[in-house]
């Protein structure tokens, strides 16, 4: 059964915003009492944020598709829905992710660190928000926006300080389990690691962490064998251990031959001539072993190579080994940047930035205009098209924008089609110049006179007091002779 997964395709889905609701209150002696329905309430997002006690990616592996939950809808009384609750993903410290071009959008590193994957849509308006001094009686509300569908891949990178690189069998495993408290398994034949291994070393006053990459042979850097699959991370580590096996009963193979294999393959890979090397040469405790590192040694030392003869399983020079990457690491911490605090950049938008773009299209022989942008494809996803008066109230929010004027400019005609939105996913129809919509039979857009019109009772008792101002000032202006 797999318990290491570094590489998983994730489908990621926030939640729907919920629907305004389109209400108006009611009571005894009030039948039109204005307006009251509530807003929507906005869907939750997909949050992934890094997590220290998650080391794999194995959850996600089993279980790609995550969604988070929608936002109720309004409901009348001006009551708005409950948002929905946002999904956090936890991942292993050291997370990329990637769209499926292969671009990064997130490099997750440090406890707590989080991206937003995915986006939850807005909540709709309810008819009481919408109502103004002009529209006092909105017959409608704003439909929710929905949430954002991705798809993203997330890759671990293991952050650690010293990587352990090497072929198979070249005792790596068992120089991490000396070292640390890792207990990897350790077996005499090649490929016995399957995933990385990580372990926390202690020399003096360094705390560090190490790394033992497995699969790394000839080739490994094309995809061959397991070495692509674990190469990356390497990445993140700031020092590089060549762990050469003195011992090896392959005829065609000798420590320095296996040092410039695994070299040409770190090459070919690429983004790592930077980082210090260290030279250990591993199984001296064999009598062939250590016949062959006092050979050799002289040759990695000419090439510049710090060179240390150890033994795993004899546990022979580990300490100078543990204080030598102490060193490495602790130059390597000193010599990066010190990390400022976010700034936060300021981008106004310019003054001549409409916020949408409208484009020609020729479609059958026949002119179509395209209208791009945030707003008005928001604007659309959220009009219900089965009601007139929102159709209007859709109609009047492009014309103030100024749609209506860049589809003049662009050449636009009565009856030529206008698409709002992309082409996979647009609202088509013929434009017709300063329409109204043929919303309103009550007058204005948004506007009921019956909220104005006289009641009986009311009016009753208007007409009773304008009787008896009549009769009073009659009184007032009456002259006794």
């Amino acid at each position: 059964m797999t318990t290491f997964v570094d590489r998983v395709e994730l489908h990621v889905a926030a939640g729907n915003g919920g629907h305004g609701c389109a209400s108006v209150h009611r009571e005894k002696f009030k039948p039109l009492g204005g307006p009251d329905g509530g807003n929507g309430g906005r869907g939750g997002d997909v949050i992934l944020t890094v997590d220290q006690s998650v080391t794999t990616l194995l959850d996600y592996h089993h279980s790609p598709h995550r969604k988070a939950t929608n936002g109720k809808p309004g409901e009348g009384g001006n009551r708005s829905g409950k948002d929905g609750q946002d999904l956090v993903l936890p991942v292993p410290d050291g997370t990329v992710v990637l769209d499926k071009a292969g671009n990064v959008l997130a490099d997750l590193v440090g406890h707590g660190t989080s991206y937003v994957a995915a986006q939850g849509g807005r909540g709709g308006l309810g008819n009481a928000a919408l109502a103004s001094a002009r529209r006092k009686a909105p017959g409608f509300a704003l439909l929710g926006v929905p949430g954002d569908l991705r798809d993203i891949v997330l890759e671990l990178k293991t952050v650690a300080d010293v990587a352990l690189v090497g072929y198979p069998s070249a005792g790596k495993s068992s120089l991490i389990s000396v070292l640390s408290a890792a207990k990897p398994k350790i077996a005499d034949y090649p490929f016995t690691t399957l995933v990385p291994n990580l372990g926390v070393v202690t020399a003096g006053a360094t705390v560090y962490t190490i790394a033992d990459v497995p699969g790394l042979i000839p080739g490994a850097s094309q995809g061959k064998g397991l070495g692509l699959e674990f190469l990356r991370h390497v990445e993140r580590c700031s020092v590089l251990v060549h762990v050469l096996d003195t011992a090896t009963l392959e005829s065609d193979r000798d420590p320095v031959s296996d040092l410039d294999i695994i070299e040409e393959e770190l090459k070919q890979y690429g983004g790592l001539g930077d980082r210090p090397r260290i030279v250990v040469l591993n199984k001296i405790d064999v009598p062939d072993g250590k016949d062959l590192a006092e050979m050799v040694r002289p040759d990695l030392e000419a090439r510049g190579y710090q060179v240390f003869e150890v033994s795993a399983v004899a546990h022979m020079g580990l300490r100078e080994l543990s204080f030598a990457l102490a060193d490495l690491v602790g130059k390597a911490r000193a010599a990066k940047p010190k990390e400022e605090a976010t700034r936060i950049v300021i981008r106004p938008k310019a003054v001549d930035d409409a916020g949408f773009t409208v484009t020609r299209e020729e479609v059958g022989g026949e002119p179509l205009f395209r209208v791009r942008g945030e707003k008005p494809e928001r604007w659309v996803r959220q009009t219900d098209f089965n009601n007139d008066e929102a159709v209007g109230y859709l109609a009047d929010r492009l014309n103030r924008l100024g749609v209506e004027e860049e589809l003049m400019k662009a050449g636009a005609r009565s009856g030529d089609g206008v698409a709002i939105g992309p082409e996979e996913n647009a609202v088509v129809f013929d434009w017709e110049p300063s329409v109204m919509a043929g919303a309103e039979m009550l007058g204005r857009r948004g506007e009921d006179h019956r909220l104005d019109a006289p009641r009986p009772a009311v009016q009753r008792r208007r007409d009773r007091q304008a009787e008896r101002d009549e009769i009073e000032k009659a009184y007032d202006d009456f002259e006794p002779f």
